[in-house]
């Protein structure tokens, strides 16, 4: 018992070693921590050096890390500002997601995969990262222009309709077939769920806040730490819903962090609650999740389905920009910002490989086309933002990158 605890330790020990130092080293490079993070599995995990293995720690840590991820990915969204939205951002991201997801789904058909795959691949096909993009952005110094500004707004509604379309998904996945009486189920609890989080969140969840805030005020016993407790919690019920309805924890973590951001906290408390978790989930479970991740990667398709793998990361790259161009031409940006905005939507980054693993451990999607979807998350977001300086510097040669301060005086 004593020695398989200390093999355990010493395992976790050197993930989130080499997570660290890799994630490190992409960050100085200018990428993403989880690419790092990601290269760090597949070197040291089976598919080179094998020095790293899974393990039923590693498997634990590694689901709360996915959990917890999408609890923080949901508390970056503001469901104000999504409501709030114009329709520049809504119309491009409608168009980010149709395209890639339509000639995703049309590839799984030419590969001969199950539907329920093929859906899967669309959805991967369709992903992008709403994180990924506002750091990229925030390096290269372009929050402040109105193609930072469409672009995130059109990652933003896109990272909660590929959710959504993913609830969609899982749900006929789940059904196995066709069977109009069980898809008709599984969907009345899918809006169950969505109908019971939107009751919580929009009605008891600001009454528990308040209450909370009451407790700290009369009798100062409710602190910091039992606000993030109590975060936690509501984070826990809402996965545990999302299995009731036979829908993955993930996307009860999402809906929790959303409500979390929009409950009108205490703003002391709600930015503890923000770090906290951005801690516990970028620090220690999402780093163990990626490597992990890396453990799965097999270097198989690069020989024995290449061709299919170069297809596919064509579709996948060539997806986004033609639907974010495409979509973009009758909103107001000229042609050339449409085109940068659709490099920006290219990088999946998290989100990808989440779907992907939900996937791959559904026994969905096979070990090769797992491998592949890994391959092109990575890949698209390493280029996006090779792909957006290029972008700007043809912007700034046309003198079309417009900041958003001068748009509004000129719209004055």
């Amino acid at each position: 018992m004593v020695e398989t605890v200390s093999i355990d330790i010493l395992s976790l020990l050197l993930v989130l070693s080499v997570a660290w130092v890799f994630g490190a080293l992409a960050e100085r490079l200018g990428y993403p921590t989880m690419m790092g993070e990601l290269f760090a599995g597949i070197a040291f995990g089976p598919a080179l050096l094998g020095l790293l293995h899974p393990s039923e720690l590693l498997s634990v840590l590694s689901e709360l890390g996915v959990f917890l991820l999408m609890v923080y990915v949901g508390m970056e969204v503001d469901l104000r500002e999504l409501f709030g939205l114009g329709p520049q951002s809504l119309l491009i991201a409608f168009g980010a997601f149709v395209i890639p997801f339509g000639l995703g789904y049309a590839a799984g058909v030419w590969l001969g995969i199950s539907v329920g795959a093929a859906l899967f691949l669309g959805l991967a096909m369709a992903a992008t990262s709403l994180a990924t993009k506002s750091r990229i952005l925030a390096d290269l110094e372009l929050l402040d222009t109105r193609i930072a500004n469409v672009l995130l707004g059109g990652a933003l509604a896109s990272d909660v309709g590929v959710l959504i379309a993913y609830a969609g998904v899982d749900s006929y996945v789940t059904a196995g077939g066709l069977d109009p009486n069980e898809i008709g189920v599984i969907l009345l609890q899918a809006f169950g769920f969505f109908a019971v989080t939107l009751l919580i969140g929009y009605r008891f969840l600001p009454i528990a806040w308040r209450y909370i805030e009451r407790q700290r005020e009369r009798y100062g016993f409710v602190d910091r730490t039992t606000a993030f407790t109590f975060a936690l919690l509501v984070s826990l019920l809402f996965a545990q819903l999302a299995t009731l309805a036979d829908l993955h924890m993930i996307i009860g973590g999402f809906m929790a962090g959303m409500f979390l951001r929009q409950s009108d906290v205490e703003p002391a408390l709600y930015e503890h609650m923000h770090t906290v978790m951005y801690d516990l989930a970028m620090g220690l479970f999402a780093p163990v999740f990626f490597v992990t991740v890396g453990f799965q990667i097999t270097f198989d398709v690069f020989f024995d389905s290449f061709a299919v793998l170069a297809v596919l990361v064509a579709i996948a790259f060539l997806g986004k920009i033609i639907g974010s161009w495409l979509f973009s031409l009758p909103t107001s940006l000229t042609s050339r910002e449409g085109l940068v905005v659709g490099f920006g939507m290219n990088g999946r980054g998290t989100v990808e490989i989440i779907i992907a693993q939900v996937a791959y451990e559904a026994g969905v999607i096979d070990a090769e086309l797992f491998s592949i979807l890994v391959f092109i998350a990575v890949f698209t977001t390493a280029l996006v933002p090779v792909t957006v300086t290029w972008g700007v510097r043809l912007l700034e040669s046309a003198d079309e990158l417009v900041y958003v301060d001068s748009a509004l005086a000129t719209e004055d």
